[in-house]
């Protein structure tokens, strides 16, 4: 690589962390998507950030974001996801985050966490996971030996189909706990052994690129409801596993 990816992306967070922090419990106007989801200026600032500092640093790279659009193409693209949970941030909780990706060929390479609030950061390059914050934790999946001693997370139920919502039941009921809420923050929690399990649908590229190799880079496991990876065809499901061994009766029970 011609570009330090790590440092270009953690540009692009810092860039994007001062626009949201100059806008959180800022009572700002939100607006209402096409999709019905909510959308403001500091997601659209954020993202407008993060492409200034990759336009200067990587003018040649494609980028595909979920204010401003765009498409993969050649061999590197970044995807973006500004503000990661935006009902958390316009109800005024720091469980959001600002994500980005760099995928090369397709596939994600770099994953960054953010959440500028709290002053915490999960970045993932070439399997090697950093993690900082003023909170403590330290990166590392915790493998339990089995579901039944899990944390079960998911940000909502709502975002089931009927079919899936039955297999995430099956698969609440074979977990200790569950709890609803936290976004990519969720994830960002399974990477430091907090949550054992995330199971999620309707994701887009730019809610699950970053979060997969930082999964990954803890020692877990990201993938489809089939336990297939992650690609931009995949049908929308995500599966994280702190342990990698449950992958199978996860899937199981997901599928019914």
């Amino acid at each position: 690589m011609s570009f330090d990816p790590v440092a270009v992306a953690s540009a692009a967070a810092d860039a994007s962390g001062a626009v949201i922090r100059a806008h959180f419990r800022a009572r700002i106007d939100v607006d209402t998507k096409a999709d019905a989801s909510p959308v403001t200026l500091a997601d659209r600032g954020a993202e407008a950030a993060i492409r200034r500092v990759l336009a200067e640093r990587c003018p040649d790279h494609a980028v595909i974001g979920e204010e401003m659009g765009g498409k993969a193409g050649g061999r590197f693209t970044w995807v973006i996801d500004p503000i990661d949970g935006t009902r958390a941030f316009i109800t005024g909780r720091p469980v959001f985050a600002t994500l980005i990706a760099l995928l090369e060929h397709g596939r994600p390479v770099l994953g960054l966490i953010d959440q500028p609030v709290l002053g915490e950061r999960w970045l993932a390059h070439e399997g090697e996971l950093r993690f900082s914050g003023p909170h403590g934790g330290a990166p590392g999946t915790r493998a339990v030996a089995s579901l039944a001693e899990a944390e079960l997370s998911c940000t909502s139920p709502d975002m089931f189909t009927e079919p899936q919502f039955g297999g995430f039941r099956r698969l609440a009921g074979a977990c200790r706990r569950v709890t609803y809420g936290g976004d990519a923050y969720g994830y960002g929690l399974l990477a430091l052994g907090q949550i054992d399990v995330v199971a999620e649908a309707d994701l887009k590229p730019w809610d699950w690129s970053a979060l997969a190799p930082v999964i990954e880079a803890a020692g877990g496991a990201m993938t489809d409801w089939r336990g297939a990876e992650l690609t931009l065809e995949s049908d929308g499901t995500a599966l994280a596993l702190g342990n990698p061994a449950l992958l199978g009766d996860a899937v199981a029970l997901l599928g019914g």
